[in-house]
């Protein structure tokens, strides 16, 4: 804590002017002292509010009553129209709001199970996506290669991972003449940290980085925080929550919570996003209330990931602290979907006000 406050006093007397991230380059590592002086702009990804189904005008007015820094669309259907005028509305309305949009959308992996024809090929859907972005000012777009069952297709995820490559180099072209720069997910643990480094510096790292997810990274059996050390010079997008991991017979168990309520130490996090990408905003998406096995210990569960002594025993570790959780439930008598949004709603804002009061993060609150 004390670490933290003093990050955050130090941003509140420097009266350093800090502006949203850069379009071009990647954050370098940088000394301690100078990445403190420069408050971490906090935003939501749309995906935490997810059961209101708001479209972007309804999420912008959301993200400016929480007096937030960011607003990172994750899925382009939130769009009501992608016609130019359309976006160019949008971007004023979020400039008048003083949002700085970060756009996303879903796989660009043509082989993936989770790729879906909706915006026409994966290099289409690619190039839709990079228009959009430059469109609303955001300096990157997010996109995804799959999810965990890919680990299970023909030639494994090595054979996904060389396919979405392909696609990001034939988009380069577009991309670099937007100033967007693809920033790739690991997502629903279907690349390993190491994995996604690979095909970040195959596709090219002048244009591609890396969308850090923080709940993610257990599902790949990894620290959120070793996970850090490996991704951060790459990240150039964020979408994080926290992690409780408990220990079971044949394994593990991982639910998902609003920063504070697992097993994520948030001071060392932020510590290092200071030193390794201090321009990136850290944007929360909470997906909270169910849990998930994976039965590491049983024979044959390795055959899809990729066994690193040295980085499960990091896994363990923060494993054994961990205890069950209990899954959401609605209330006897309360409507389902009205109290999942409540639900969502107080896990958002409960990750935000810990963001705020216990690591001092957002520009607007630094200068309350």
């Amino acid at each position: 804590m004390a670490i933290s406050r003093r990050h955050f006093i130090t941003a509140l007397s420097s009266g350093v002017a800090a502006s949203i991230a850069p379009r071009s380059g990647f954050c370098a590592p940088q000394p301690a002292q100078a990445a403190s002086m420069k408050p971490i702009a906090l935003g939501i990804d749309n995906f935490a509010v997810r059961a209101f189904g708001w479209k972007a005008p309804e999420l912008i007015e959301y993200a400016k009553g929480l007096q937030l820094d960011t607003l990172f669309l994750s899925d382009i259907d939130c769009l009501p129209s992608l016609e130019d005028a359309a976006l160019k509305d949008i971007k004023a309305h979020a400039d008048s709001a003083g949002l700085a949009l970060y756009i996303g959308s879903w796989s660009i992996c043509p082989t993936s199970a989770r790729f879906k024809p909706t915006w026409g090929t994966a290099e289409e859907h690619l190039r839709t996506g990079i228009r959009v972005s430059k469109a609303l000012g955001s300096p990157v777009f997010r996109v995804i290669l799959g999810s965990m069952d890919d680990r299970k297709t023909p030639g494994g995820i090595n054979a996904r991972i060389n396919d979405t490559v392909k696609v990001l180099k034939a988009c380069k072209g577009s991309a670099m003449d937007a100033g967007v720069k693809i920033a790739v997910e690991n997502h629903a643990g279907d690349m390993h940290s190491w994995e996604l480094v690979r095909l970040v510096e195959e596709a090219g790292r002048d244009f591609v980085g890396v969308n850090i997810d923080s709940g993610n990274a257990a599902w790949t059996l990894e620290d959120p925080v070793d996970l850090l050390e490996r991704l951060g010079p790459y990240t150039i997008c964020s979408s994080l929550r926290d992690d409780m991991i408990w220990n079971t017979p044949e394994g593990v168990s991982i639910q998902w919570t609003a920063l504070g309520d697992g097993l994520v130490d948030w001071n060392t996090y932020m510590d290092r996003w200071r030193a390794l990408c201090p321009n990136v905003p850290v944007q929360i998406e909470t997906i909270s209330g169910f849990s998930k096995a994976f039965p590491y210990k049983t024979e044959g569960f390795w055959q899809n990931y990729d066994k690193r002594p040295e980085v499960l025993a990091k896994f363990e570790a923060l494993a054994t602290k961990g205890r069950p959780l209990e899954p959401f439930k609605a209330p006897e008598g309360v409507d389902k979907k009205e109290a999942e949004k409540a639900f969502q709603k107080a896990e958002v804002e409960k990750s935000i006000n810990y963001c705020r009061k216990e690591l001092g993060l957002g520009r607007r609150a630094a200068k309350a």
